[in-house]
């Protein structure tokens, strides 16, 4: 009898362990999901929008831009050549972050601002919000796979 309690025991500290563990994987992983977005956003502000999303892009990753789905890395900075203007920006910042459990898929939504010139140089804001699904890569990177 004793045996058997000791083993309940252990098996209750041994999953209180593992569901803490688990908390502070998430915790960790939506942090890490937040740094990237912000490196992200970072990147194409310094460095321009064609230059962020060719780097963040999955070998596999999509876009959807209008009606139009634009599928992988190249075709996407294809895209981005082709349609950005230099004076066009693009800002966001996630206000929710989610992780799977085994840490290897995320997605974010938030607001975003894409400010542009119209003919006369008047500055025109258009604001939305934006979803974008991350994938863990084989060297640990996130990098998105819908945007």
């Amino acid at each position: 009898m004793k045996q058997n309690i000791l083993i309940l025991v252990l098996l209750l500290f041994i999953s209180i362990g593992c569901t803490d563990r688990n908390q502070n994987d998430l915790e960790n992983w939506q942090a890490e999901i937040i740094k990237v977005e912000k490196d992200f956003n970072d990147m194409a502000q310094k460095d321009g929008l064609i230059k962020a999303f060719e780097f963040y892009a999955a070998k596999d990753g999509v876009i959807r831009r209008g009606k139009k789905v634009i599928k992988g890395k190249e075709a996407i900075a294809n895209w981005y050549q082709k349609d950005v203007r230099p004076n066009e920006t693009l800002t966001w910042k996630p206000t929710f972050v989610d992780v799977s459990e085994s840490g290897d898929l995320a997605y974010t939504y938030g607001d975003y601002v894409f400010t542009s010139l119209d003919s006369l140089g008047n500055k025109k804001e258009n604001k939305g919000i934006f979803h974008t699904v991350w994938k863990r890569q084989k060297d640990g990177n996130w990098r998105f796979v819908w945007d």
